[in-house]
């Protein structure tokens, strides 16, 4: 597997883990205002916080990737 596959997949990977921990602190959110919890250990603001970290990943694998594309289309 090349480096640029494995850069994309991760994206990917990271990009959807992002969603579905925001996913999971939004409904711990409505969980905790009505008296419940589900995520014993985690706070809703704990998985933004991971939530965040991931895209700034991703952020960081596109603009290399972008990067990468702008060097070889330089004549």
């Amino acid at each position: 597997m090349s480096l640029q596959k494995l850069i994309s997949t991760m994206s990917r990977l990271f990009f959807l883990g992002a969603f579905v921990l925001l996913g999971l602190a939004l409904i711990e959110r409505v969980a905790n205002a009505t008296g419940y919890t589900i995520l014993q250990p985690y706070r809703a603001g704990r998985l933004l916080e991971v939530a965040v970290v991931l895209l700034v990943f991703v952020i960081a694998m596109q603009l290399r990737e972008m990067k990468e594309e702008l060097k070889s289309r330089k004549p």
